[in-house]
């Protein structure tokens, strides 16, 4: 695994929504590596342990990285506060990222993101030819990237919990109208572990192939601290692998939800 560690400038800041920030940080040696699903390790200032936080873009003819991120403690409290200009000390690429390959010229693939889970799923959509997004927030107020994802999907599905915007409905609802149309290759997903189980088990009725991205708390975030732990069922037998350097992205049959 080919990682950069350096300190980056920020280049441009933006609030998406209450506590999600959006990051766009200039890094060309990174984005010649990084491809979608993968994820970047962040040192906040004044702390000593990384912050892993997913990829969200990746504009190679820049060199910028985009990430996006919820604030929910101190350390990302404080990658909150930087502001453009700063540089932030960063290891990235990370991990495993998506197999896209999974998917024929012909194909149709859906991705699904739930609440912060949807930021990795922009790049992953853009590099698709024929793709629907299913995205799934809270309400009105924590909706984030769905004009972006119009720009690269044939058809963007949003659900709520309170049905202020689109479907009032878990995403497992419309993902299991899209693969009863019969020509979806692969299903590709971040968010809560609960909701992938879920997509996981539909993907799985349908003989569908699927990844999903898991999230564990990280030390490293390059296997070493074995800190990040996945219960995987591999050629039949159960090990425990780590996210940081395993995945963080999975096959979802192999995984023990």
């Amino acid at each position: 695994m080919s990682y950069k560690c350096g300190e980056y400038m920020i280049v441009r800041k933006k609030a998406l929504a209450e506590n999600i920030y959006s990051l766009t940080i200039h890094c060309p040696e990174v984005t010649e590596l990084a491809q979608c699903g993968q994820f970047v390790h962040i040192l906040a200032p004044g702390f000593t342990l990384r912050r892993p936080i997913s990829i969200c873009e990746i504009d190679r003819r820049n060199g910028t990285l985009r990430v996006v991120f919820l604030v929910k403690g101190h350390g990302t409290e404080a990658i909150a506060r930087m502001n453009e200009g700063d540089r932030i000390d960063m290891i990235a690429p990370l991990g495993n990222g998506y197999t896209l390959s999974s998917v024929p010229d012909i194909g149709r693939a859906v991705v699904v993101g739930g609440g912060i889970g949807v930021p990795p799923m922009l790049e992953t959509a853009r590099n698709l030819k024929n793709v629907t997004a299913i995205l799934g927030f809270r309400s009105y107020g924590n909706i984030i990237l769905a004009e972006e994802f119009r720009k690269y999907c044939k058809d963007v599905i949003i659900c709520t919990d309170d049905g202020s915007v689109g479907e009032k409905a878990i995403v497992t609802e419309p993902l299991k109208r899209e693969l009863e149309k019969g020509d979806v290759s692969a299903v590709f997903s971040c968010g809560p572990t609960r909701m992938l189980g879920a997509v996981a088990e539909l993907a799985k009725q349908y003989g569908v192939f699927c990844e999903v991205s898991l999230e564990e708390r990280m030390g490293c975030g390059v296997g070493a601290c074995v800190g990040c732990v996945a219960r995987i069922n591999r050629n039949g037998e159960e090990k425990l692998l780590r996210v940081c350097k395993d995945g963080p992205v999975f096959n979802a049959e192999e995984v023990l939800f």
